[in-house]
């Protein structure tokens, strides 16, 4: 049985990513910073349904912290499905953006990605098979006002994206970014009302973190086997 790590995955995004892979048979590795009840409580909801679940706090933005909790994941078996989507925002027009903001959301954004994918790619191209999904941000195709340090990142995230899939497409192993748009979730709560999602989104609605899952599910799967260094955006039609 192949092992997912989902940083993130105690969010509405990163949950619903986490159900999906256990429903496709694979052994999910619940990741959580702040959250750990609620990773705890989703492992506990996939074990119950008959998946392979567990869960693991650290701070991705702690390089050290990161390093011994993945050591210890390591110990029994590499990971083949790494999905990173552990993320946070801390918006404000630039003018006024306090280096803190623009430190904290780049060090979970993209030094945590570092953080987590360095350690786990040579055990990942032992195996000769990988999936890596990184969850970026339609911010990071498009812009959006008061979101320079996240857009930034994830911009970035996406430039390590097409680099890193040139490195490793000889050894069996994919890396691929899908750009959430609007998606129903605690992070776009007071942010956009109905009125302003049917103005900006040409299907008139918000999506689910189920259907940003679906295609992280695919992506995941051996018949995206031939699809690498790609930035795949699911926004109703927004871009």
């Amino acid at each position: 049985m192949k092992r997912a790590l989902v940083t993130g995955g105690s969010g509405a995004i990163g949950a619903a990513i986490c159900r999906r892979l256990a429903s496709d048979g694979l052994h999910v590795i619940i990741h959580a910073n702040r959250n750990l009840a609620a990773a705890n409580q989703l492992r506990d909801e996939l074990l119950a349904a008959g998946g392979a679940a567990e869960s693991v706090c650290f701070d991705v933005a702690d390089a050290a912290a990161t390093a011994t909790a993945l050591a210890t994941l390591l110990e029994s078996a590499p990971v083949q499905v790494l999905v990173n989507c552990a993320g946070i925002h801390d918006d404000a027009p630039f003018p006024g953006m306090r280096r803190e903001q623009w430190l904290g959301v780049i060090d979970v954004s993209l030094n945590g990605f570092f953080n987590v994918t360095q350690p786990l790619t040579m055990p990942m191209i032992r195996t000769r098979w990988g999936r890596i999904v990184n969850i970026s941000s339609i911010a990071a195709l498009t812009g959006n006002r008061g979101q320079t340090n996240y857009a930034a990142a994830k911009g970035a995230v996406n430039a390590a994206t097409k680099s890193l899939a040139l490195e490793l497409a000889s050894r069996g192993i994919t890396v691929n970014a899908v750009a959430p748009g609007i998606i129903e979730s605690e992070m776009i709560e007071g942010s956009f009302d109905g009125e302003a999602i049917k103005r900006l989104v040409p299907m008139k609605r918000a999506g689910t973190p189920g259907e940003v899952a679906a295609l992280v599910g695919f992506l995941a799967s051996d018949e995206a086997s031939y699809i690498t260094g790609q930035i795949i955006s699911v926004n109703g039609g927004m871009i």
